[in-house]
């Protein structure tokens, strides 16, 4: 978790790079300058066209896109590999962005796109064998865990202070990215870049929310105002109504709920997605719990020493059982039928077909899909019939905890590679993430990363017809939205076990407990075998003998996670007025 010592840290950092590198250069006069006709003319054909919206100036831009044609002479004619998901933002970058790059510096950029599994998948084969196939990842920070630990990853900290400090922007502003914490070790160094980030929020028909016959009729059955659900007690009482008290509307059947259940690996990232943390089953800290986080790992100092009860964790405690009963409850009740034989990827456009309530885990990714002129939950005008808001909490959720989990698909760089190569590379990494770019991607993929796009006047323009979005990406609520943290020392090995322990459960073959007890067991065996890998590496795992392991008992009576089971777990449900929601986020409050 990054503290403010290491926040601290982050500040002099960026401010050291910045004055430090303008210093070195300033003799020369600025790098716009030097450009020859030609060249000058080719940055402001990119900048008038394709970048016309940034947070900086027309001249601040070219300025920026000089530096990098400055600065990546010396690799012109270098032909380089990166791997990144297939989401719309890659996309952009891939189809756009290494064009530009290229055209600009002489660097050839091949950006391949993949599933986000095999993304993961080669990047693991390329560490593992150390090979060299590509020469940048754009994954998940939610492997900063074992980034940290392994070794096999650059410290960016490190490297922007040393061997790329002639190649690193200066004006990256590493503060103004909103994810920086995210990709902040153990050992308060920065290892990734954020290159895009997304959150799982709960999404609800506004417009059927506001209706006067449906907030009378709820309000009737129910005993308080129909709103954004602040709990799951309210979030439950909407799915009941709405599936089982107003059936129809607008002449189609309607659903208070909406998730997917198929045996699929995509089952796992609903869970490892932070699902625990919203029911409240880990300990208060952010960005992770600490010292037991969202999937139940409990660390001391910063070893891991398991994910059981009987070694102090929470993944088979008793809110991660009701929070993996509830799922299926709610699955099974209140969606529609056919949601428990989806994937993830099918059942995320369900919601745009125009028969969904609520869903409490919706991706902000989906958000442009949601926008598109004729579908049902879009008006005429443009604008979004649906809202997004903060996903309610479950019954174990405590002040100060993580509320839900933001993918932040970050730059990770090799550490087994030449100077030269890295040096090439982080050019291109910084480039899809400078100011003259960013609000741009911001735009097309909907995914942001700085706090100055999100303020500029294009995003604020843009705002009316993104549900939300950006209101609540600029209010402290955002900060209870983070990855998967440092507690889980090798995210590939232990993921894997997630999708067909929870598939069991689903199916019946095995009760939520049993589960979530095979789970545990699992991860603890897993940790134990990672333990011996990383024997001669700092912060490794250190799974005790059974012999000295105290047992869940002694557990449930310290202070913290694991936490007992509540003798009530459906306490009254509250909600909120979603307008008011927005005037707390703009006033700095939560809510």
């Amino acid at each position: 978790m990054i503290t403010i010592k290491n926040t601290f840290s982050v500040s002099i950092l960026s401010l050291t790079l910045t004055a430090g590198l303008y210093a070195a250069d300033a003799a020369a006069g600025p790098y716009a300058d030097r450009l020859a006709p030609q060249k000058r003319a080719q940055v402001e054909k990119w900048v008038d066209s394709e970048f016309k919206d940034s947070s900086i100036s027309r001249d601040q831009q070219i300025e920026e896109l000089a530096w990098f044609i400055h600065t990546a002479e010396p690799y012109q004619g270098l032909e380089l590999n990166v791997l990144s998901e297939t989401i719309k933002t890659h996309e952009y970058e891939s189809q756009v962005l290494a064009r530009a790059f290229t055209e600009l510096t002489g660097v050839k950029i091949h950006h391949e796109l993949q599933p986000e599994g095999t993304v993961i998948d080669r990047l693991w084969v390329q560490f593992i064998g150390d090979q060299h196939r590509y020469d940048a990842f754009i994954s998940d920070s939610d492997l900063i865990g074992n980034h940290s630990r392994s070794g096999r990853i650059l410290a960016l900290s490190d490297f922007m202070q040393g061997e790329g400090k002639d190649v690193t922007l200066p004006t990256l502003d590493i503060n103004d990215f909103i994810g920086i914490s995210f990709v902040t070790g153990l050992d308060g160094k920065i290892y990734q870049l954020p290159d895009q980030q997304f959150a799982n929020l709960y999404w609800f028909r506004y417009d059927w929310f506001q209706r006067p016959d449906l907030k009378k009729k709820f309000k009737e059955i129910y005993g308080y105002e129909l709103g954004v659900p602040i709990n799951w007690s309210a979030y439950e009482d909407i799915a009941d109504f709405f599936t089982n008290k107003v059936k129809n509307l607008d002449g189609k059947r309607v659903y208070g709920h909406m998730d997917y259940g198929k045996r699929d690996p995509s089952l796992g990232w609903r869970f490892t997605d932070a699902w625990f943390s919203m029911a409240g089953a880990g300990d208060p800290g952010l960005p992770n719990g600490k010292p037991v986080d969202e999937w139940g790992i409990r660390i001391e100092g910063c070893h891991p020493v398991g994910s059981s009860m009987d070694r102090g964790g929470a993944t088979n405690s008793p809110a991660a059982v009701y929070s993996l009963e509830k799922y299926i409850d709610w699955l099974k009740k209140y969606a529609p039928p056919e949601a428990i034989k989806m994937d993830f990827t099918e059942a995320g456009s369900v919601p745009a077909q125009g028969h969904i309530a609520q869903q409490i885990f919706w991706y902000t990714a989906f958000t442009s899909d949601m926008t598109k002129p004729g579908l049902p939950v879009v008006n005429s005008d443009g604008t979004p019939k649906w809202r997004m808001a903060p996903s309610p909490r479950g019954a174990y959720w405590q002040e100060g905890m993580k509320l839900g989990y933001q993918d932040a698909g970050s730059w990770t760089i090799p550490k087994n590679m030449s100077p030269t190569r890295q040096k090439a590379v982080w050019l291109y990494a910084q480039f899809t993430v400078a100011k003259t770019v960013s609000l741009k991607k911001t735009l097309v993929g909907l995914t942001p990363i700085r706090e100055s796009d999100l303020k500029s006047a294009a995003m604020q323009k843009a705002a009316p017809k993104l549900g939300g979005l950006v209101e609540f990406y600029l209010s402290p609520a955002r900060k209870a939205w983070t990855p998967t943290g440092v507690n889980v020392p090798d995210y590939p090995k232990l993921s894997r076990y997630w999708w067909p322990t929870l598939a069991d459960a689903i199916t019946g073959k095995k009760t939520p407990q049993q589960a979530l007890d095979s789970l545990a067991e699992r991860q603890d065996r897993a940790m134990a075998v990672i333990q011996r890998n990383m024997e001669l590496q700092s912060c490794a795992p250190k799974i005790a003998d059974a012999s000295e392991v105290k047992g869940a008992e002694y557990w449930l009576r310290q202070p913290g996670a694991p936490k007992p089971k509540l003798s009530n777990e459906k306490p009254k449900g509250v909600t909120a007025s979603y307008d008011e929601l927005l005037k707390a986020w703009k006033s700095g409050r939560v809510r």
